[in-house]
């Protein structure tokens, strides 16, 4: 896959994540696909997994991920690429703005190892609990 290919794979795959369909999502990546991200502690294994990992994401977060550089990995059918993210729980109305970097392998037009690395701590101000108003 060249990179003017890769890119157009990438948008198909970026637009599943950002309408949050986890059956197209899970349809970009290979049937014993391996995904990480600061939030799996540990390796999602498979598409069954991978697609229970989606639907608990998808119901906690609204996301908008975009590319902003792509780079090919020589030697090896994959990228490595920087995106960045707008970030929401889906129960309040604070965003943020993230960026990070995927490790992706692919295997054809599919993702075989998907390796998601940001700083996580940048969330932190959208897992505060709500300010206790004080009584009147």
């Amino acid at each position: 896959m060249n990179e003017s290919e890769y890119l157009q794979h990438a948008e198909r795959v970026y637009d599943a994540w950002n309408r949050q369909d986890t059956d197209a999502v899970v349809a970009c990546y290979t049937p014993d696909l391996h995904y990480r991200d600061p939030n799996t502690r540990g390796t999602v294994e498979g598409a069954d997994a991978f697609g229970r990992y989606l639907t608990k994401l998808f119901g906690a977060w609204q996301m908008h991920w975009a590319t902003r550089e792509a780079f090919m990995i020589a030697g090896l059918d994959g990228a490595a690429v920087l995106w960045r993210a707008t970030l929401r729980r889906k129960d309040g109305t604070d965003e943020v703005e993230v960026d990070g970097m995927d490790l992706v392998v692919m295997e054809g037009d599919l993702i075989a190892r998907n390796e998601v690395y940001f700083d996580r701590a940048l969330l932190a101000p959208l897992l505060a609990p709500p300010p206790v108003a004080a009584p009147a």
